[in-house]
């Protein structure tokens, strides 16, 4: 390693950080003897680990979404209640055999680290919201009357957690990344998902944010095992599936890379969308402004003075303004509205009289760079990214 990357990490966790980061138990004398980490199988075992009690569990075996109306109070989403998106089913991976191996023809050296090593650079913790990319999704059925491929998402595939972590330029700066470095893939251990591993690209400029993190735990918590255990990446402000969960490896390119998702899978298709690359549409990378009540759809009231809530976010967060709206549209009302930080998303609340019979209710988000929900968008094959205001409906009796 380079004399800057030596010292760093030297001063950071000492000599056992520095002979782990470069691939050596500091108890052995051979790099080689210890194996990455890999996901357990269990053949048995439903598709996640955590009680489904608070979820609405997906045919798809492989998406747990959370019920907005029952996330407790205040902005952070408790694990308990973090919805579960996997493309496989969620690993067991043995955190004392785990390595994180960097590679690739855009940096220097191969570098191996164990968890030990990988936690002594500086940490950093930031509070975001993670968002599944098809969040919303049936909405496009239910709102546009054109229903598109893959898992009938409602409007939660979405949660808010303080992810602690190393930002992943530190540990691509030791592996040496070069100054032409294009694409940075990002592969998980979950080996039964399609491409035996899921793997997402970064553009480098994206890889190198400083906000864009490899965390290992959640809420001040080791991450739990349907989150990623030990390591995931975090990209704020990215759709889920950039943040890759029981991360296993890293390559580094100079060329640009193509995956099954990023050509056929999180790519929006349409009319609207010209092919990119070897794409069959425009790749899905940043999230939108978006926001949704939190009721049960359709949701059943009593008559009377009623607060009602909701989430909203955005990637360029925070959002500043919820309004809303129970005649279609025609006229919108100011919500109350609680924020954080940047990545947060918001909680808002609004009064409401229930009158006896059926209605709607619309909430529409903007953010302090002025973005806001629109009135349509563009139909897609794969339903991503559906953002326009949701009419949630509501029987008063």
């Amino acid at each position: 390693m380079d004399r800057r990357s030596f010292l760093r990490l030297l001063v950071a966790g000492g000599a056992a950080a520095v002979l782990a980061a470069c691939g050596a138990d500091p108890g052995s004398d051979d790099a080689e003897s210890v194996s990455p980490g890999q996901a357990e199988p269990d053949a048995g075992r439903r598709g996640w680990f955590k009680d489904t009690a608070p979820f609405i569990a997906h045919a798809d075996g492989k998406s747990l979404e959370a019920r907005l109306e029952l996330m407790p109070s205040g902005l952070i989403t408790p694990p308990s209640h973090f919805f579960v998106r996997n493309n496989s089913t969620s690993c067991s991976v043995d955190p004392e055999s785990w390595r994180l191996r960097v590679e690739g023809d855009g940096v220097t050296w191969e570098a191996r680290f164990s968890l030990e090593s990988l936690r002594a650079f500086p940490s950093r913790t930031i509070t975001s919201y993670l968002e599944c990319a098809g969040n919303h999704r049936a909405m496009f059925d239910r709102v546009q009357g054109c229903a598109a491929e893959g898992t009938q998402w409602g409007t939660g595939g979405v949660g808010n957690g303080e992810w602690t972590g190393v930002a992943l330029r530190d540990v691509l700066d030791f592996a040496g990344i070069r100054p032409d470095a294009v694409s940075v893939l990002l592969i998980g251990l979950d080996t039964e998902s399609p491409e035996g591993g899921f793997r997402r690209v970064l553009p480098v400029g994206k890889a190198l944010h400083p906000d864009t993190l490899l965390a290992y735990a959640l809420n001040g918590e080791p991450l739990p095992r349907d989150h990623g255990f030990p390591v995931r990446a975090v990209i704020p402000g990215w759709v889920g599936a950039s943040h890759v969960k029981w991360l296993g490896r890293i390559v580094v390119s100079r060329e640009q890379l193509w995956t099954r998702n990023n050509t056929t899978s999180y790519v929006l298709i349409g009319d609207d969308y010209p092919p990119e690359g070897e794409a069959l549409g425009r790749p899905v990378t940043r999230q939108t402004v978006k926001s949704a009540l939190a009721l049960p759809w359709p949701a059943e009231l009593e008559p009377g003075p009623r607060t009602l809530h909701g989430f909203a976010q955005s990637p360029d967060g925070p959002v500043v303004r919820v309004e809303w709206s129970d005649d279609a549209g025609s006229t919108w009302h100011d919500a109350q509205v609680e924020s954080a930080d940047r990545y947060s998303w918001a909680r808002f609340e609004l009064a409401w009289e229930a009158t006896t019979g059926e209605h709607t209710i619309m909430t529409r988000a903007t953010d302090s760079a002025g973005a806001t929900q629109p009135e349509r968008i563009p139909f897609n094959q794969k339903g991503y990214l559906f953002n326009q205001p949701v009419p949630h409906p509501i029987r008063v009796a």
